[in-house]
Order: C-alpha cells, then sequence, then structure tokens
C-alpha cells in the first residue's frame, strides 16, 4: 500500500463558502452563541442556556424580536399551561356520581390524560427554547400549581381521594 499522505477513497474537497443569504454571526457579535442570520430574519439555534426576549418560543417568528410586550405575554403563556398541566394532574371532578358508565369515565379520563399530556409536552418543548425566563416561568408555573391542587397547602383533607388521572411520575 502506497502511503504519499493522501487518503485515497476518503477525499474531502474544502467546505464550500457561505452563500449571501446565510451569514454566521458569531464573529460580529464577539460570541459563540450559534445565532445566525438568514434573510433579514433571526433564526435562534441556541444549544445552552441564555438570557434576553429576543428567543423564539413555540412558533417560528413569535413572541418577535425587540418586542418585550410579547416576550412578557408569551413567558405568562408558559406559566399558565404549566398551571394547568399540575391542574389536570390533580384534578377529581369525574366519579361515579356524575358519570353512571365506566366506559364514558373512562373515556372522559382518556381525554383528560391526553390533554395533560400535549400540554406537558408543550410547555417542554418551550423549555427547549434554552431561554432563562421561559425555563424559569415553566418552574414556578408547575411549582405553584402542584403547591395549589397537589400538596396539603389547601387542601381540607386527602383522605380517600381518588384522582382522574394517576400522578405524574413523582418520587414523593
Amino acid at each position: 500500500m502506497k502511503n504519499d499522505g493522501h487518503m485515497h477513497g476518503m477525499a474531502m474537497g474544502p467546505p464550500s463558502p457561505p452563500s449571501s443569504s446565510s451569514i454566521t454571526m458569531n464573529n460580529a457579535t464577539g460570541g459563540g452563541s450559534g445565532m445566525m442570520m438568514k434573510n433579514n430574519h433571526h433564526m435562534m439555534m441556541h444549544m445552552t442556556f441564555f438570557w434576553g426576549k429576543n428567543t423564539e418560543i413555540l412558533f417560528s417568528g413569535w413572541p418577535g424580536y425587540d418586542n418585550l410586550g410579547m416576550y412578557i405575554l408569551a413567558l405568562v403563556v408558559v406559566f399558565f399551561m404549566a398551571i394547568f398541566v399540575e391542574f389536570l394532574s390533580h384534578s377529581n371532578y369525574i366519579n361515579k356520581s356524575n358519570v353512571d358508565d365506566d366506559v364514558t369515565c373512562g373515556f372522559l379520563q382518556t381525554i383528560l390524560y391526553g390533554l395533560r399530556i400535549g400540554l406537558a409536552y408543550v410547555v417542554m418543548l418551550a423549555v427547549m427554547s434554552f431561554n432563562g425566563g421561559v425555563f424559569l416561568v415553566a418552574i414556578v408555573g408547575h411549582s405553584l400549581g402542584f403547591m395549589v391542587f397537589g400538596s396539603r397547602v389547601f387542601k381540607k383533607s386527602s383522605s380517600g381521594k381518588n384522582l382522574d388521572l394517576p400522578p405524574m411520575s413523582c418520587s414523593c
């Protein structure tokens, strides 16, 4: 086998130059945050937590850039979704006195379960924006929701209470 400094069969060409529609902003912003600008629209691609109102949460372009009011609205939405997940996790509205049929009761429980899991995933996807504010409001929303709906703080008695849904896995 001839060893002339070349890797025969594994040759790689030089990297392609960046196109005019995609400019990496790392050097311009002075950091390696992974921000890219494409056709004058920002596309955040963070893989670490960051602080700031310029982010995208759940939908492309939402809450927008340089719009503090929409960012605060996005935080409020994530906060209340987290509280609602905890409400669904600890609700007790479906019982035998309200529903006569086991099939109907099971169907209603399944709908509530799907809603709870779906909202929990939406909160998780919001946290995956890696925005520190979103992370904090999700944690505070889940914690406050658990305190109000799941803990003994606001309950008279927890004896014999059957929940509509099994609790989310927690080793408490």
